[in-house]
């Protein structure tokens, strides 16, 4: 069983922010899922994340958006990973980095946060770096916009870069299904 996990934050006012390109690339990702029993995105009290999954290759695969705030990712994770038994090498998770132009991606299994509070909280709950993330990077050309970290993450991304945008999270979800068939 695999877990697939994309951060951000729940609320309108964030859905198309730089800090929610995780669930942008589950929402990209769902419908190329080769699995015949995929379900619907549904909200879980339980595990306080809007949840999909299915069977791909015989392997049982969990897609989930914390409603969590960002910082506190963990949470919903942890509670996901301990009640299916996931072990952290079978979580994958996908988050943006301001370290990173937009457009680029890592990959990177059984490494520390980075700083990445989201990251960070996830370890904290599941006990272990093993997992796999998939940094996908937002940062902008012009510096300057970059000065107000929390601004920034916050933000939307520019006219201009929305075709970039587009291509970068169709990619990460097929780096994504590489990963799991």
């Amino acid at each position: 069983m695999k877990l697939i996990v994309g951060l951000g934050n729940p609320g309108k006012q964030y859905e198309k922010t730089r800090h929610n390109i995780g669930f942008m690339v589950l929402d990209a990702l769902h419908p190329k899922l080769p699995a015949t029993d995929l379900s619907e995105w549904s909200l879980s009290k339980k595990f306080n994340a809007i949840i999909a999954g299915g069977t791909v290759h015989s392997e049982k695969i969990i897609l989930a958006k914390p409603m969590t705030y960002m910082n506190h990712s963990g949470q919903a994770v942890g509670l996901i990973g301990h009640y299916y038994k996931i072990p952290p090498r079978d979580v994958i998770v996908i988050h943006d980095e301001k370290d990173l132009p937009l457009g680029e991606l890592k990959m990177q299994t059984g490494r520390g946060d980075a700083g990445h509070n989201g990251v960070k909280s996830i370890i904290d709950h599941i006990g272990k770096e093993e997992l796999t993330r998939i940094r996908v990077g937002v940062a902008a050309k012009n510096e300057r916009k970059m000065r107000d970290t929390a601004k920034f993450v916050l933000g939307r991304f520019g006219l201009l870069e929305k075709k970039l945008l587009t291509e970068t999270i169709d990619r990460t979800a097929d780096e994504v299904l590489k990963l799991i068939t």
